[in-house]
C-alpha cells in the first residue's frame, strides 16, 4: 500500500486550510491598516461637513473660534425637546461671544422627532434655523428642509418679541408662521421647538456663555414653562 501517497492526500486539505486562514488573516490585517490610514481623512471630512452646517445656520455672522471645540451641553426635556444632553456651540470673534447654536429637538413631528440647529445672536434674535434630521413625509412635511423650500429661512431675524409669544404659531392656529398645504403638524412642531430654544437661551444666557467648554449647563427651576 502506498502510505506516502495516502499521507500526502490527507495533508493537502490541511495545507489548503492553513493557506486560507493565512489569507484571511492577511486580508483582515490589510483592511485594518487601510481603515486606520483612512480614518483621519474620514473624520476630517465629517468635521468639515459639521462646520459647514453650523456656519450656514450662522448666516453672515462672523466668528474666529473652533465651533466644534467651544461646546457645552444642556439638559432640559421641556424646552429642548429631549431627555438627552443637547450640544450648544458658541461662536466668538476676538474672544467675545457673538452667537450660540443650539441643537434642539421638536419631539412632536408628524413622523417622529425633528432635530434642529437654532442659531441665536447675542441680541436674542435668530440668525438662522436648519434641520439636522427628520423623517417627515416626502412632498409634504419635508418642506422644512432648506433643500426643499425656503420656509425654514423665514425664522431669521425673529425673536421672543417679534412676534409676541402668543403669535409663535402657524397661521391655522392664529399665529404668524405659514403651514404647508396638507401638512400642519410638522411646521407647528418646528415653530414650537424654535420658540422653546429662544426661551431656553433667554433664561440661561449667562450660564451658557460662562461655562467651560465640555461642561454641562445646569437646568434651573426657571427653565420650566
Amino acid at each position: 500500500m502506498d502510505t506516502q501517497g495516502a499521507e500526502s492526500s490527507r495533508a493537502r486539505p490541511v495545507r489548503a486550510g492553513l493557506l486560507l486562514a493565512a489569507a484571511a488573516t492577511l486580508a483582515v490585517g490589510l483592511v485594518a491598516v487601510v481603515h486606520d490610514l483612512a480614518q483621519p481623512r474620514i473624520e476630517a471630512n465629517e468635521n468639515a461637513q459639521r462646520v459647514a452646517r453650523l456656519a450656514a445656520a450662522l448666516g453672515a455672522e462672523r466668528y474666529d473660534n473652533d465651533l466644534l471645540q467651544d461646546v457645552v451641553t444642556a439638559r432640559d426635556p421641556e424646552l429642548l425637546g429631549t431627555d438627552e444632553p443637547v450640544p450648544i456651540h458658541r461662536a466668538r470673534l476676538g474672544g467675545e461671544p457673538v452667537a450660540v447654536l443650539i441643537e434642539a429637538v421638536a419631539p412632536d413631528g408628524y413622523a417622529g422627532s425633528i432635530r434642529l440647529l437654532v442659531a441665536v445672536g447675542m441680541d436674542g434674535r435668530l440668525l438662522g434655523v436648519r434641520v439636522l434630521s427628520h423623517k417627515e413625509t416626502p412632498g409634504l412635511g419635508d418642506a422644512i428642509d432648506e433643500r426643499k423650500s425656503d420656509w425654514i429661512s423665514k425664522f431669521a431675524g425673529r425673536s421672543l418679541q417679534d412676534p409676541a409669544p402668543e403669535r409663535w404659531r402657524v397661521r391655522k392656529d392664529g399665529g404668524d408662521f405659514d403651514q404647508f398645504t396638507g401638512a400642519t403638524v410638522t411646521p407647528r412642531a418646528v415653530v414650537h421647538a424654535v420658540l422653546n430654544a429662544l426661551v431656553y437661551f433667554d433664561g440661561h444666557r449667562a450660564a451658557i456663555l460662562a461655562a467651560p467648554a465640555g461642561t454641562v449647563v445646569a437646568q434651573s427651576p426657571a427653565s420650566g414653562r
